[in-house]
């Protein structure tokens, strides 16, 4: 079990997932004052992935969802960096979210003591601009 120095709601209430949703978004926030040009080299995909308001929207609505997803957050400037490609899909046909990219990277990254978090990051159309989607634990 991981160590709760955070103070997070670890259980599965609507107010819990509420909490931790809003320790997300205020994660981000204080990340991009820190990282002002919101963007992180990957070595795997050897090209920069950019964090855009679509990545904190996406993640704070599936990390909210468990505790470990949650506290997965508070890596990201190290999954981002070291995450490792795992294979590329296409964007979900259904998901409006996904419209704007022509492939979607399905990366990993694993942390002793904590384990492997899955990191999505989205290619935008044209561009091909490498946007963080998603990031959760792997449970």
């Amino acid at each position: 079990m991981i160590e709760n120095k955070l103070n997070l709601p670890q259980d599965d209430s609507t107010e819990a997932k509420k909490v931790r949703k809003q320790f997300v978004i205020d994660f981000y926030s204080t990340w991009i004052t820190v990282n002002t040009t919101k963007q992180i080299f990957n070595k795997s995909l050897n090209d920069f992935i950019n964090v855009r308001f679509l990545s904190i929207q996406e993640t704070a609505g599936h990390a909210s969802h468990t505790y470990k997803s949650t506290i997965a957050v508070t890596f990201l400037t190290e999954i981002l960096e070291r995450a490792k490609q795992i294979k590329s899909v296409k964007p979900k046909i259904e998901n409006k979210n996904q419209e704007r990219f022509s492939e979607m990277i399905v990366m990993e990254y694993s942390i002793k003591d904590f384990g492997e978090i899955k990191l999505t990051v989205g290619v935008l159309k044209g561009s091909k601009q490498k946007i963080q989607y998603c990031i959760t634990a792997i449970e």
